[in-house]
């Protein structure tokens, strides 16, 4: 399958470069398999109903990009990801950066153990956190241009445990007003964590997509949600998984409909001609970026066609994209 199968057009004003407010005034495409409706996010109860179990992933962004400088006095962009062995592994934007370099942070230099592949590099820096907490910023994306005017702005309502260096976005719609409504229509709420990793901001170069590599992420579902959602398969009822971190989550925790509590590192790659087993039946997500392994997934669980088709009506209805964009509701193809 080409690279350029999963590509699209889009003009750079829908490219939503802040979040609505509240958060629930998005607009909200629901793409059924019998029908198409556009409405407002926090209308999004009426798709739901008793019983439904709706999975989230609770993990909370790290304000893990800083900006410093190479032993040269040159500047460098630096995006912690996580501990390793020897240190830290980070992605760094420079030139001229390998192995016994410094680089400086602050007030606080460190050498670089180990040269990885895509612009990855093992860093000896210790614990980095407090580093972060002074001097760090939120890793947004690179199509937002706009500064955050509060680090809220990229959590969930619900981020609970940190560990991502990107948010995962399709959360970003709900408020705690809204979450309470859902629960009420007796819907219940279950949480996964899945630690997004800097490689949501590379592009796949691969031209046949099977030749693409994903980077690793740690994820973590536990007892009770592997037990609900495992349940509400085996009597029938909904799985709505809210974006593509928590279907990577439980698609690594699960075969044939039942859900294991398991934790670790993921490379799940999913796209078109995947078999899901962990019996999602509704798709919550933003609108993503062409030639995106989000994209792909989306198009696995929905059917390509059936995206791009949407994504073209979403455009021509001037839909906002991507991160602080609107959402899509969508069924399983």
């Amino acid at each position: 399958m080409e690279l350029s199968d999963f590509d699209y057009e889009l003009e750079n004003d829908l490219i939503a470069q802040r979040p609505k407010r509240p958060r629930d005034e998005s607009d909200l495409f629901f793409l059924g398999k019998d029908e198409k409706r556009h409405t407002t996010f926090k209308k999004i109860s009426s798709f739901l109903k008793e019983g439904d179990v709706l999975v989230r992933n609770a993990s909370k962004v790290i304000p893990a990009y800083l900006e410093g400088k190479k032993d040269t006095g040159g500047k460098i962009e630096v995006l912690f990801n996580r501990e390793v062995e020897d240190g830290w592994e980070c992605l760094i934007k420079g030139s001229n950066l390998k192995k016994g370099r410094t680089v400086r942070l602050g007030d606080e230099e460190f050498e670089i153990l180990e040269n990885l592949k895509e612009g990855f590099f093992i860093m000896d820096c210790g614990d980095p956190y407090e580093l972060m907490e002074e001097q760090g910023k939120m890793p947004t994306p690179p199509y937002i241009k706009e500064e955050l005017k509060k680090e809220k702005e990229y959590q969930t309502v619900y981020a609970e445990e940190e560990g991502s260096v990107a948010a995962p976005t399709a959360g970003f719609h709900f408020s705690e007003e809204l979450l309470d409504r859902i629960r009420e229509k007796g819907v219940e709420i279950h949480d996964i964590t899945l630690h997004v990793g800097p490689g949501t901001f590379l592009p796949v170069n691969a031209e046949e997509i099977e030749e693409h590599d994903m980077h690793e992420e740690y994820y973590k579902v536990d007892k009770d949600t592997a037990e609900a959602v495992t349940r509400a398969n085996e009597e029938g009822r909904r799985v709505i998984s809210v974006g593509t971190t928590t279907v990577r989550a439980l698609e690594s925790a699960a075969q044939d409909g039942e859900v294991f509590p398991k934790e670790g590192w993921t490379d799940l790659f999913i796209y078109p001609g995947y078999e899901f087993q962990s019996g999602i039946d509704l798709l919550l997500t933003n609108f993503h970026l062409p030639k995106s392994t989000l994209i792909m997934l989306v198009s696995a669980f929905a059917g390509k066609e059936r995206i791009l088709s949407a994504y073209e009506e979403a455009m021509e209805r001037r839909y906002r994209f991507y991160s602080f964009g609107d959402a899509m509701l969508m069924e399983g193809a």
